[in-house]
Order: structure tokens, then sequence, then C-alpha cells
């Protein structure tokens, strides 16, 4: 048996391929034949057949391209390091992360893309890849000490934290849901080692497990719905999901025949499951106080910030830019979770006696608090960036503060263990009722900044409400953030802790940077939101 068909040029990539080649397969004179003996394929000649070459653009990846190179040589030269050195790798990540920045800097204002628009250089990404790489180099510089302290120093431990950098940044900048995908698995599974990184802990077992089987379940969800808008659309790219759920036909109206369209409405409901684990947001949110808890503090720290920054950036180029509120309105949905998830993370956290604990709920409240910026749209996105900057610098803090204060192997983790501590390490105790009167959101800091932008721009676009319950839940938060702070200058210490307890460097200097970069962001403010506001999403 012998078919004939006539086969045109085509990119693999498109559906429409396959319609073609049976569109022709009609043809009286093909110039193409195509041999299928019992419907098997034995030979295929073609006339004429063209071959599309992607544009690779790398230094539109150079961030990421360094820190993966930063990675692989730290990876090699912990072979050749003695165990009494391993602190020079630390210094070789830190380098890595410098060049990295450079690099993003570099790309600035060039609004390019690259591997046929899958990434953007655009200054969205770029703003949210300094951050990152901020939160990044201060969890190095909080690790050094720390990690020799607990007997953990290994070199291994700065490959995973760079490789879990390298899988942000390619999140913040990707531009197609398959490479926003990779980012997150890439970023998802050294975390999940680094959480059980301190392996004679069983708490830090306990937390490696459940955020290793936790995400596993979301990254499914995350996936399925990936396949469900490309089945709606048919494709991943962010900028072709947007126009093709932004067509109307002329007989009925956009929101009409888009909510008919049951695959985009449940693919979106999906993917919003595995964005929504990843910031932990209600009701997605209970691995975090284990995790946090169970984890090595400067990782708790890492985490706390640095995922936030890549994941809402993917969050609000999906949600905000790619499956516009006109096409399904989700707006009512995200705002109702915002509510809950500010209202839970700030009540959870009146009860906890445990300070990793407490800032993990707050982490769950401040999350709340950015979500405001994604119902608002796109007119917020600059301060969910100047909040995301401001509250890198504060939770880095404010966890630094802990490191700071550790005892060898012991760490004030109680917050009754901070009784005194203003007497002793009146710089530490400082510090760190800075950082947690900043979380809070008093003047003159950048999380008082961070809040008033938020929710001015919910009042001017219509979301009063939502505006005042965050404002409220803010006043609920003064209470749990203040307890620490009357904690060390109101309270005697404790006979377990009379004995002074010597700063480690490094940790004293990622401590003041963090802390002047609360002060400065809140003080002069109007640098980076001019900053956050010249990022605009390609």
């Amino acid at each position: 048996m012998l078919l004939q068909f006539k086969l045109t040029s085509f990119r693999g990539s498109r559906p429409e391929a396959n319609n073609k080649i049976l569109r022709f397969a009609q043809n009286d004179n093909p110039t193409t034949i195509i041999r299928i003996p019992k419907l098997v394929l034995n030979e295929v000649e073609t006339s004429k057949m063209s071959i599309s070459i992607p544009d690779i653009n790398l230094r539109i990846i150079a961030p990421v391209l360094i820190v993966a190179i930063t990675s692989i040589l730290v990876l090699v030269a912990e072979l050749f390091t003695r165990a009494e050195q391993k602190r020079t790798l630390g210094y070789l990540s830190i380098v890595g992360l410098i060049f990295a920045s450079f690099a993003a800097f570099t790309l600035w204002g060039s609004n390019a893309s690259a591997f046929r628009g899958m990434i953007s250089a655009d200054n969205f990404g770029l703003f949210l890849t300094l951050t990152i790489l901020i939160g990044a180099a201060l969890s190095v510089l909080l690790a050094m000490d720390f990690a020799r302290a607990q007997n953990i120093e290994q070199g291994e431990y700065y490959v995973l934290l760079l490789a879990a950098v390298a899988g942000m940044i390619l999140m913040a900048t990707a531009t197609d849901l398959i490479v926003i995908f990779l980012g997150l698995e890439l970023l998802s599974l050294p975390l999940y080692i680094l959480a059980a990184f301190q392996r004679n802990n069983s708490y830090s077992l306990e937390a490696g497990v459940k955020y290793f089987l936790l995400g596993a379940f979301s990254s499914a969800f995350f996936l399925y719905g990936i396949a469900l808008i490309y089945g709606a659309t048919g494709t991943t790219n962010l900028l072709q999901i947007s126009q093709s759920l932004s067509l109307s036909s002329n007989s009925q109206s956009l929101t009409h025949s888009l909510s008919s369209n049951s695959l985009a409405f449940i693919g979106a409901g999906l993917l919003l499951v595995g964005f929504a684990f990843k910031v932990a947001l209600v009701p997605f949110h209970w691995w975090t106080p284990d995790v946090y808890d169970g984890a090595p503090t400067p990782v708790t720290a890492f985490m706390s910030v640095a995922v936030k920054a890549a994941a809402f950036g993917a969050f609000i180029r999906v949600f905000v830019f790619a499956i516009p509120p006109q096409a399904i309105e989700w707006r009512t949905i995200l705002a109702v979770i915002a509510v809950l998830t500010m209202t839970l993370g700030n009540i959870a956290a009146l009860l906890q006696s445990n300070i990793k604990r407490m800032l993990a709920y707050s982490s769950i409240a401040h999350a709340g608090y950015i979500l405001i910026a994604l119902v608002v749209g796109e007119t917020a996105t600059a301060s969910s960036l100047y909040y995301i900057l401001a509250y890198t610098f504060t939770n880095l803090g404010a966890f630094g503060a802990v490191i700071a204060l550790a005892d060898g192997e012991r760490e004030r983790l109680k917050i009754s263990d901070f009784a005194g501590v203003a007497r002793d390490h009146p710089r530490v105790a400082a510090a760190l009722a800075i950082c947690l009167l900043s979380l809070a959101g008093f003047p003159p800091f950048a999380g008082f900044i961070g809040k008033f932008l938020i929710f001015g721009s919910a009042v001017e676009n219509g979301w009063t409400w939502l505006a005042v319950v965050g404002v409220l839940n803010s006043v609920v938060s003064m209470y749990y953030y203040a307890r620490p702070i009357v904690e060390m200058y109101m309270h005697d210490g404790s006979a377990d802790w009379e004995r002074g307890v010597k700063i480690a460097p490094l940790v004293g200097i990622a401590l003041l940077i963090a802390v002047i970069g609360v002060i400065a962001l809140g003080i002069f403010p109007s640098g980076a939101i001019a900053w956050a506001q010249s990022a605009f999403v390609r």
C-alpha cells in the first residue's frame, strides 16, 4: 500500500503543522512521497525542508550562566579544599554572585529577549534578579560562620545554594510556562536538600521530607495546569497566551466566551495552586512553620526571601499579564485568599513561643500583603517590587540577629531566651528591634513604605476594603513583633545565657548591611521606588 503526501515545511512547535500535511494529502501531484506500508513509516523523501534555529543570545542569560558556572567551580574546588579551609568556598560563591549582579546591571534597560521569547531581560526580571542575588549574598555571609559552629561546613552547601539561585533567576526572567516550570524545579530540588542539611538533627530531616513530599504534589499541579493552558490556547508563551485569551467573537462578550472555556479556567486554577504553595498562601501554607523551624537558620532566611521574590515574579507575569482579569475573573478569588493569608498568618503568629515559627507565620502574612498588589493589577507592580526588596533586607536582618546570638550549636529560638539581650549585646538587640519594627510597618523603616505603597495602590484602584483589612492585620502584628523587643529591653537575662556570646564577624557584616538597607529604604525611598517603577514587564 502506498500513500502519497505533499509535505510542507513547518516548525514542529506549531500544532497546525499536522493539519497542513493532512490538507495536502489529496493533492494529485505530490512533490514528496511518504511510503507507509502497513502503517509503518519506512522512508521519507522531501524536496524542501526548512529548519528553524532559535535565536541564541547568551548575554540575555548571563546572570544565570555566571551563577551556574560559579556553582560548578565551587563543586570542583571543594574536591581540593581541606576541611579547615571550606570557608574559602563561601568567598568564591560571593564573588560569583557579585559578577552576576554586574551582568544584570549591564542588561538594565535593554528589554531584550532570546530563545524564541522564552526568556526576557526586561527591567521587571532584572529587578527581581538583583533582589535574589542580594538575598543570596547575605545568606552566604550568614551561613559561613554558622556552618562551622554547627559542624555542617561542607562545600555542597554553597553548590546547592547557587543552583537554587540559578533556578530562581530563571523563573523570574522566564516568559514561557515551560521555562517557569524548569526554574521552579531547579530552585526546589536544592532547597529540599538544604532543608535537611543538618543530617544529625531529626527536625531538619523532617523539614526536608515534608518540603519534598508537598513540593512534589505542588509541582504536579503546576505541570498539569500548564498542560491545560496549552490545550486551551495552543501555546505556552505568556504573550501568546495573553493574545489568545483576549480574543473574542463578535457575537459574544469576552468574559462570557472565555468563562465557557473550562480548560483555561481549570488550568489557571492549577497554576494558582503551584504558585500558592511556593509563596505560602492559605490554604497551601501548612508546610511553612515546620520547614522554617527545622531547616538550618541561614537556609530558612534564604528561603523566606529569595523563593518569594522568584515565585511572586512568575506569579505576576502569569496572572497579571498572561491571564488578564478581563479574560478570567480571578481577582476576587485572590482577594479572598489574601484576606485569609494575612489573617491566619498574623493570628497564628500571636500564639508562637519559638521565634523561627513566629517569623514563619509572619512570612505567610507578608505573602498576603504582596498578594494585594496582584489583585490591584498592573498599576501596583512597582509597589510589589519595592515591598519584595524591603522584605528581603528586613527578614534577612531578623534571621541574621537570631544567628548572631547563637552560642555554638545552641541557638536562642524561644522568645523568652531573648530576655536581657539588650544589656549584653546592645548592637544586635537594636538591629533585631529595627527589623521587627520594619516588619510591623513602623516608620521610618522600609516596611512602612512598602505597606504604604501597596495599601495606597489598593485604595486608588477601588480595593479600599482590602486595604483596610491589610491595615487591621498590620495592627495585630504589632503585638507579636513587640514581644521579642520587650524581652530584650525590659526583662532580665536567664541564668543559662549569662555568659557573653561572641558575634561572628561575617554574620555581623551581613546584619549591618541588612539594617542599613532597612533604614535607607525607609528614609530615602525615592530612588528605589523610581527603580521599581521603571521595571516594566515585557
